[in-house]
């Protein structure tokens, strides 16, 4: 029996829903989410790029010659140069390298990496990964999103009639769930974007491994070593390694996201009330998102750094030994906190966008097809 204040609550829930979803199937809320995913993809990549490789660098990948600096011989003098200097001894090389400092080699920042990515690697090295990370969003978005509407409204339903207290931890524990199950799922096509886009190309001319190709890397390594192959089973367990990682960073991340999100558009829908249309759908839930996603960024961004550092370990014997929490105490005793929050700034700048577009496109396009259902119902 609900008292008169739980009433109130289920009645203010009935009227910050701009729209009626519950009749939307699994399959029109997958179409929302992969629209979603594309969009935000594409738009925040450069970020994601620039996150990874300050926390690769920060592991100890080696960036050499970012400044473009480069070595030559007196081949590439002029002959009369050449010449009298062949008299006075063996040839010297010359290096303007040795004008360069030690920064050189190290990518400052956010900005930084931004400008010697497209200097040394072209502009479209900002969106490396970024066929990794459309594989990736497609099938993550559309497994996630729609899980999460359909835990979330089945837990709402069973909160509010038998235990009304638990409802606000719904968001929490149906984001959690929807976003273990999509990681699991879809772990080796992340882990393939993150080795995409923490190396740098150093041939020129040479075509970039693909995301099949970053996945065989992975697994040859073990292939090659027969005797680490019979003490740690199929070499097909490289594809997950640091999926515990993984999950440690997109759980809480989850957790905290829909957790400050829904009751931020709730109450901003409240306000609207019946009167929310398609521009009141996508400014509420992107300012939402963008709310959400920046403070569960932050919050989670130690855990983003371990999950870095696992994925891109070369040595398969000691990928396979790493733990998350091994990884944050290396991390903490080589950089302190510093360390732990290396690429907050990429990461903080990517999240937020990037859920705000997510959540706000998907609750739109899901509004739209309610519309239109209800319009074919009353034309029935």
């Amino acid at each position: 029996m609900f008292t008169s204040k739980e009433a109130l609550q289920d009645k203010d829930f009935e009227k910050a829903s701009p729209s009626d979803d519950v009749s939307l199937g699994f399959k029109e809320r997958a179409f929302s989410a992969a629209g979603a995913a594309v969009l935000s993809a594409v738009i925040v990549n450069p970020l994601d790029v620039a996150k990874t490789r300050l926390q690769a660098q920060a592991a100890g990948v080696p960036y050499q010659r970012l400044c473009g600096a480069e070595c030559f011989g007196l081949d590439s003098m002029l002959p009369d140069i050449k010449s009298s200097v062949s008299r006075t001894g063996p040839e010297p090389v010359h290096c303007s390298e040795q004008l360069c400092t030690s920064e050189c080699n190290r990518y400052k920042g956010t900005l930084d990496v931004f400008f010697k990515v497209t200097r040394q690697e072209g502009f479209a090295r900002l969106w490396r990964g970024t066929n990794a990370s459309l594989a990736l969003a497609i099938p993550t978005v559309g497994i996630y999103m729609p899980c999460y509407d359909i835990f979330r409204n089945f837990l709402e339903d069973f909160t509010y009639r038998h235990s009304p207290f638990l409802t606000l931890y719904v968001p929490l524990v149906a984001g959690s769930a929807a976003r273990s199950l999509a990681c699991v799922a879809c772990y080796p096509i992340e882990l393939a974007r993150t080795r995409m886009q923490a190396f740098r190309e150093t041939q020129i001319g040479v075509r970039s491994p693909g995301v099949w190709k970053t996945l065989i890397e992975v697994i040859n390594p073990v292939r090659k070593s027969s005797n680490l192959q019979r003490a740690t089973g199929p070499c097909y367990r490289m594809l997950w390694t640091g999926l515990g990682a993984q999950l440690a960073r997109d759980v809480p991340f989850s957790a905290i996201c829909w957790s400050s999100l829904e009751p931020m558009r709730r109450r901003i829908f409240a306000v609207v009330g019946d009167e929310a249309g398609a521009a009141t759908v996508l400014g509420a839930n992107f300012s939402a998102g963008f709310v959400a996603g920046t403070l569960a960024a932050a919050a989670t961004c130690p855990l983003d750094v371990a999950r870095t550092r696992r994925q891109i370990e070369k040595d398969p014997s000691r990928a396979l030994n790493m733990s998350t929490r091994k990884t944050l105490l290396e991390i903490w005793r080589e950089g302190g906190t510093k360390g732990l929050f290396t690429g907050v700034g990429p990461r903080v700048a990517r999240a937020g966008p990037s859920v705000g577009i997510v959540v706000s496109f998907y609750e739109v396009v899901k509004f739209a097809l309610s519309r239109r259902d209800r319009s074919s119902e009353f034309k029935a």
